[in-house]
């Protein structure tokens, strides 16, 4: 026990001006003592060990492009509703608290890999736009889906398959599909008007119109090639699409 002129006199539970003045910090043992007031009542405190709160980790460290890069694959072989979480994260190789910190839930990193697919599509689209003259630089975007057709096999094209599975009650999946869509129609329709300039184009031909026909032509194979994929067939497609609108 503490020295007995430090503390208030024994069996008082008054506290005294004088059992005030003379309270302090005090050592039992080497260990801290203290004096705890609760209104009248004088509690007497000793041994006490202080608890720290243990310190959070540093946040797990990841390459988020290769996270999404990688979920965009996933989603696109298995479809929004069928990717379980257990599929994504072992296609991310995140914790499921590393994935939802960084993308808050499944349908935000959907939404950053349905992005990732159509800015890659549309640069894509660019780059076989600008090979060669107007009609060649068209008939390069044709070409250039029927070579991917083999490579992705029956995965398809994720937009496709997003404007299918959630296009009709997803507002958010909607605005970029419907960007992606309207962008390759008007991208298209520049360019054939450019082709027409040019002489490629056969007068009559209305460029926008043109432009949505191959537009439809590209996507509805995209469905067809899904089950039964023919290369050489949607090859010939193209080009007879183009024979009837070439001068």
């Amino acid at each position: 026990m503490p020295n007995s002129d430090s503390a208030p006199r024994r069996g008082s539970s008054k506290i005294t001006r004088d059992d005030s003045a003379r309270m302090g910090d005090r050592f039992f043992d080497g260990m801290p003592v203290a004096w705890l007031l609760f209104y009248d009542q004088m509690v007497y405190i000793s041994h006490m060990t202080v608890l720290k709160r243990p310190q959070r980790g540093r946040p797990r460290e990841f390459d988020q492009d290769l996270a999404i890069e990688n979920a965009m694959n996933a989603f696109w072989t298995l479809g929004y509703h069928n990717a379980s979480l257990p599929d994504l994260l072992e296609a991310t190789k995140l914790s499921r608290g590393s994935l939802y910190a960084a993308f808050g839930d499944k349908h935000g990193l959907f939404l950053l890999a349905l992005d990732r697919y159509v800015t890659r599509s549309l640069e894509r689209l660019e780059t076989e736009l600008q090979s060669g003259s107007p009609l060649s630089g068209v008939r390069a975007f044709l070409s250039g889906y029927a070579d991917r057709t083999g490579q992705v096999g029956k995965r398809g094209c994720l937009i496709v398959a997003s404007a299918m599975e959630l296009g009709s009650h997803d507002s958010e999946v909607a605005q970029r599909i419907e960007y992606f869509f309207s962008t390759v129609e008007r991208r298209l329709g520049e360019v054939l008007g450019q082709a027409r300039d040019a002489g490629e184009l056969a007068q009559e031909v209305e460029p926008a119109i043109a432009a949505r026909l191959l537009l439809c032509a590209v996507e509805g194979m995209r469905v067809v090639d899904k089950t039964n994929s023919n290369k050489l067939k949607t090859r010939k497609m193209f080009d007879t699409l183009l024979d009837r609108i070439a001068r």
